[in-house]
């Protein structure tokens, strides 16, 4: 897929993963939709306009199911077709399981899994009417082999790479394809909060020794987004941590 003037929507893009996806499709020509539940912050914006991108703002909380129809129907009344849709968004609620209330466990599912599906039904539907469409879901190494403190979050994320798996098979015959992204550690507000001690006991389970980019794992998308006989895959980018 030439990417140029294609639209992309890109869940949870104010920071992080998403905000550098977004620039990495917006350099690629592309009009990028951005969401988060309250605002984007103003130097992503810039960096777009630098870009010279075109681009909307949909607000929005992936897991409340009337925010997500209202940002259906903005994404609608701008753009004809969705070319591309990226699952990004996600939190974190990290305890033992011992001591996991069933709140902390719904919390994660409710924005992590029901989010991806209440953003993904709706727009699967229009992309199998014009029989074309990306949709790249973002998963993580933590849901292939699991975590301490994080059967929650790892639960959530398992559960979407089976979800990509499916939505590929159904939307093969229409020409669209669905994959995953399962990055690792990568430098970001989530890895900041880490205690040093545990950031070395991790790079010592990275053969390439480094924590990841964000642009490293945008480039994957960019990748995903353009080849079009890849679907039904998990790209694993964690610099060897999963051997």
């Amino acid at each position: 897929m030439n990417l140029k003037d294609k639209t992309v929507f890109i869940t949870g893009s104010s920071r992080g993963i998403g905000a550098a996806i977004a620039l990495a499709f917006a350099k690629e020509g592309s009009k990028v939709i951005l969401n988060a539940r309250k605002e984007i912050p103003q130097e992503l914006l810039e960096k777009l306009a630098d870009i010279g991108s075109d681009y909307q703002i949909v607000l929005g909380d992936v897991s409340e199911v009337n925010d997500v129809k209202k940002m259906q129907e903005e994404i609608f009344a701008e753009n004809s077709q969705l070319d591309v849709l990226i699952n990004n968004a996600g939190i974190t609620n990290d305890k033992l399981l011992i001591g996991m209330k069933q709140a902390d466990f719904r919390q994660v599912i409710e924005t992590n899994l029901m989010g991806v599906f209440n953003i993904t039904q709706p727009l699967f539907k229009k992309m199998l009417r014009k029989r074309t469409g990306v949709i790249i879901n973002m998963a993580s190494v933590v849901g292939l082999h699991g975590n301490i403190g994080q059967a929650n979050y790892a639960a959530s994320k398992a559960a979407i790479i089976g979800f990509t798996k499916s939505i590929a098979r159904e939307g093969a015959l229409r020409h669209i394809r669905c994959n995953a992204i399962a990055p690792g550690m990568i430098v970001s507000d989530m890895t900041a909060v880490l205690d040093q001690k545990v950031k070395d006991q991790v790079l010592t389970e990275i053969p390439l020794g480094r924590f990841g980019e964000t642009s490293e794992i945008a480039e994957t998308a960019i990748f995903l987004a353009q080849n079009e006989y890849i679907t039904g895959q998990v790209i694993t980018v964690d610099g060897g941590m999963t051997i």
